[in-house]
Order: structure tokens, then sequence, then C-alpha cells
């Protein structure tokens, strides 16, 4: 895959996506710091040799937005992860405050070319498909608001470790900006909530506050704005004293159906995308709402 590097100024649809990394290793015997050779570097992944848990911080002002750049050095670190035998774990978590990350960038679907939304769409389903079918045990640490792309990017990990605080967020609330979550975004909520809370969250576009989330599975445990990173590496620990190759395998039987479905039909989801968002309706529903967000900023 050609991954793009230009780097564009940015807007967000509130909850659909994100991710980045991409450049030179620094290292120490048993700790590696990866870095993005840009000044203002979207990803950084803290690497411990040692224990063989990595921790990707999510690092793109003001809200993690997922951009095509953001996304093409999320998959880009992941791949190198991947590849390192010895890493075991991932943790992802955001160094943003009050927020995980807000979704999909709407400047990579508005007045955009059909070529270039087809490409956002393809770095979408490798950031997804890397994630959610990793060998390695990941942990959200939602340390802040998670709607739409955020929630994706948390649902993909084995575990999620949300800070109780009322005024944040989760979900996947496409449908209050006239977008439609494809078959992938839903079936990946099928399989963390049920087809019931699923069917009724992405018809109304739902976000949920962190006690309503946990209530019906969205994240699997609640703990003190402060705690939030000190519990998720607590938990990674215990997580890694399951025997490796039968973790995997579990894992994999749990989600290869689903993984094998996108990817089988990976091709006719995007033109199903570029169709979609290319629409004189869509395009006008992304331009009333980025006009709103330029009146809450005034």
């Amino acid at each position: 895959m050609a991954w793009r590097a230009a780097l564009r100024s940015k807007a967000v649809i509130p909850g659909l996506l994100s991710c980045s990394s991409h450049g030179r290793l620094c290292a120490s015997p048993t700790f590696i710091t990866q870095r993005n050779n840009s000044t203002s570097p979207k990803i950084k992944v803290d690497y411990d040799q040692t224990t063989g848990v990595a921790v990707l911080h999510m690092q793109s002002p003001p809200v993690n937005s997922l951009s095509l750049d953001f996304l093409t050095e999320l998959c880009i670190s992941l791949e190198k992860l991947e590849m390192d035998k010895g890493c075991r774990g991932l943790i992802i978590t955001s160094n943003q405050p009050k927020v995980f990350s807000a979704g999909l960038d709407i400047l990579e679907m508005y007045g955009k070319s059909p070529e270039h939304c087809g490409e956002f769409w393809k770095v979408v389903q490798e950031m997804w498909l890397k994630l959610y079918g990793s060998n390695m045990v990941t942990i959200a640490a939602i340390s802040g608001s998670s709607p739409a792309g955020g929630c994706l990017l948390s649902l993909t990990c084995d575990y999620r470790i949300m800070a109780d605080n009322p005024r944040y967020t989760i979900g996947l609330n496409e449908t209050q900006l006239g977008i439609v979550a494809p078959f992938w975004f839903k079936e990946t909520m099928v399989n963390t909530v049920g087809h019931r809370n699923t069917e009724v969250a992405l018809q109304l576009g739902l976000l949920y506050k962190p006690a309503e989330a946990l209530k019906i599975g969205l994240v699997d445990q609640l703990v003190p704005e402060d705690q939030v990173f000190t519990v998720a590496s607590q938990t990674m620990t215990k997580w890694l004293t399951i025997p490796e190759h039968a973790r995997q395998i579990t894992k994999s039987m749990m989600r290869n159906p689903t993984i094998d479905k996108l990817r089988t039909n990976r091709e006719a989801d995007i033109q199903n995308f570029v169709s979609f968002i290319t629409k004189e309706s869509i395009q006008k529903s992304l331009r009333m709402y980025m006009e709103m967000l330029k009146q809450r900023k005034a």
C-alpha cells in the first residue's frame, strides 16, 4: 500500500476514527522510543523491551482526529510492533486532555475527489484490520471522550478502561451526522455489546456516559481519571500471564469471521463508501456541520 505523508489542516466528525507514527528509532538496551520525524509528531511509541509492552500515545492536537496522515503513521507503527516478536502487549492512550479521539477528519471527506476518499477509506480499513487482528494484547486507556471513530478504535482492543467522569462520552454516533456506519463497524460493536444494544445505539447515534457504557459492556472497567493508565498497565500484566499461543488462537477464533468478511469485501466496501460520501446530500451535511463548528468557535 502506498502511504501518504503530506500534512494538512484538520476538522473532525465527532466520533469516527484515528492513527499515526512514522520515523526513526532511538534505542537504549531495553527501552525504545519511536517518534515521527516531523516537528509535530502525531504518534509516539514507547516500547519497554524488558516487559514486552509498548505504549502508543496519540498526540495530535487538539483532539486526535483520524486523518489520512494520522492513520498512516498509526498503521506503520502497528506494523513495526507486530513484526517485533518480543512485543506482546500494546496500550493505546491519548496525550490530549479530555479526549481519546474525536473521530474521522471531515476534511478528508469533504470536497475531495473520489480517488482521495477511496485512499482515505482504505487506510481506515487498514487501521482496523491491523488492530482487530493483532497478535498482541491490546488495551485502550480511555481518559476522555471517544465518539464514533474514536469509539471504533477502542473497540478494536481486547480490553477497554475508561475514566469515570460523566462529562465524557463514547459511542458510534454517525447517524446524527447523516452517515451510516459500515458493516464492519456494526459487527465490531455487535461482537462487543450484542445485537439489540447495537441496533438501538447505531439507529439513534447514541453517545454513552461512562456508567452507561459499562452497563452495556462497551467498556470493561471504570477507574478514577488519574488512574486510567496505571490500571491499564496492571491489567496488561494479568493478560500477559496467559499462555500466548492459547490466547492468540482464541482471539483469532472469535474475530476472524468478521475480519475475513471485510477482507473478502474490501474493494466493494471502499466503493460503497466513496459512492455514499460523495453524494451531494452527504456533502451538504458535512458542510453544515463544519459551519456549525465555525459558529461555536466564533
